[in-house]
């Protein structure tokens, strides 16, 4: 059973009605029917972003996103962080309040920097351990997008394998030209050795394309959720999730 009813979704967001049955069928597929997990949503606001803001496609990504968390968790919003350079802002996007949501977060955001990866993973690592009981074991997922690699490579990757140790399952996704080198230390995060670097595979990577809006629902639901199975057998074994 859905943490919330396809009634509740049609009530607070019917626009996203359609999404929250895709990822049903998704979640259904891959074992998760009935999981429970929280949700977190990472948004790269790096100066090379604009267009997919422009354009719609991170909106698009959070309502994705919303549907997706309408099964998992039953807060009925997903905790969203804006990182560049530094942290840019985080806060929040809820079924009820859904629609524009991301475009009247960035008008309230000053300029776009670069890309501080482990900015962005220390502030959803600290949101979690706030805002979870103490010595919470529930899971998480996390949907991290980015249009290119981080300032600072060593950085994020110790993050990762720090944070391997935690309930937090990172779920990359790249926007932006298959072909970019950009990408490439997103693969090797992927790849990490196990357990040479990190106690357990705790990262995926998918590439969504120069237009991620193109990628149907379906597949992209397949993509976030792909690895979040396998990750959590593993991490129940080792005692990171209840």
């Amino acid at each position: 059973m859905p943490a919330i009813s396809l009634t509740k979704v049609r009530d607070t967001a019917p626009a996203l009605v359609d999404l929250y049955k895709t990822a049903g069928v998704s979640l259904a597929k891959h074992g998760l029917d009935g999981v429970r997990a929280a949700v977190y949503l990472v948004v790269d606001y790096s100066g090379s972003m604009k267009p997919y803001y422009k354009d719609g496609s991170v909106q698009a990504l959070a309502d994705r996103v919303l549907g997706l968390s309408a099964h998992l968790d039953d807060d009925g919003s997903v905790p969203v962080v804006f990182f560049s350079t530094d942290i840019d802002a985080v806060t929040d996007i809820a079924l009820a309040d859904h629609q524009g949501r991301v475009e009247r977060i960035v008008a309230g955001l000053g300029h776009m920097g670069k890309t501080s990866y482990h900015l962005a993973m220390d502030a959803v690592i600290d949101h979690y351990l706030d805002h979870s009981a103490g010595g919470s074991r529930v899971p998480a997922l996390v949907v991290f997008q980015t249009d290119g690699g981080p300032i600072n490579k060593l950085a994020a990757e110790r993050y990762l394998c720090k944070a391997a140790r935690l309930p937090l399952f990172w779920q990359f996704i790249g926007f932006g030209d298959k072909d970019s080198k950009q990408f490439d230390f997103l693969r090797k995060l992927d790849e990490l050795a196990v357990p040479g670097k990190r106690v357990v595979d705790n990262a995926g990577f998918f590439h969504a394309g120069a237009d991620p809006r193109r990628v149907s629902d379906g597949e992209l639901y397949d993509r976030l959720v792909g690895e979040f199975p396998k990750w959590l057998v593993a991490a129940r074994a080792q005692g990171i999730v209840a």
